[in-house]
């Protein structure tokens, strides 16, 4: 197990893919402002 591996974050890296060892960081939803969905009057 190592950089061969896929299954692991190591082989991972120098595979350049991404799973469940490996995830992708999810960018946040704007916190701060106020939601869009409400209807303007």
């Amino acid at each position: 197990m190592g950089k061969g591996d896929i299954k692991t974050k190591r082989g991972k890296i120098r595979n350049g893919s991404f799973g469940k060892k490996r995830p992708h960081k999810i960018a946040k939803k704007n916190a701060g402002e106020p939601v869009a969905d409400e209807k303007k009057n």
